[in-house]
């Protein structure tokens, strides 16, 4: 599947005139297995190897290219570091308030929410965002701190 996801990611880059450069082709295929959610930094520190003579900027000014092609999406929270994913259809985040992972799911019955907030106020809605914060499995395997 992941190989048919980049194919037509790539097709739909070039199709809007982006030019595929081996960098840009390694950061999509990056996200396209990332399931992290990384940051620009996180991508960087996993190809800087196969790419030495790429930046951080470099890496970031692709993620835009491809956001705004609507390849992948990008999550804020504040003043961290924004995150990015490669699934753009409708879904939600389960974030770890202990190491900041962050796990996709889906839940069918929000899509009510939204048209019963549409049919209340008079809105039209054009997106909707949720975050559930918790503790991750890892986090809460690991032993308590020593006081």
């Amino acid at each position: 599947m992941s190989e048919v996801q980049l194919k037509d990611a790539l097709d739909a880059l070039k199709s809007t005139g982006v030019r595929i450069t081996p960098q840009r082709h390694a950061i999509l295929e990056y996200m396209i297995h990332s399931t992290a959610h990384p940051t620009a930094d996180d991508i960087y520190r996993a190809l800087e190897k196969t790419f030495p003579n790429m930046s951080v900027a470099t890496v970031y000014n692709n993620l835009r290219v491809f956001r705004k092609a609507g390849l992948v999406k990008e999550l804020t929270y504040g003043d961290s570091s924004s995150r990015f994913d490669f699934v753009t259809h409708d879904h939600y985040h389960m974030i770890c308030s202990d190491c900041g992972k962050i796990v996709d799911f889906h839940y069918p019955g929000l899509d009510e929410v939204e048209h019963l907030a549409s049919h209340v106020t008079g809105f039209q809605v054009d997106y909707h965002r949720l975050e559930l914060y918790g503790t991750c499995q890892d986090c809460l395997e690991k032993p308590a701190k020593a006081q």
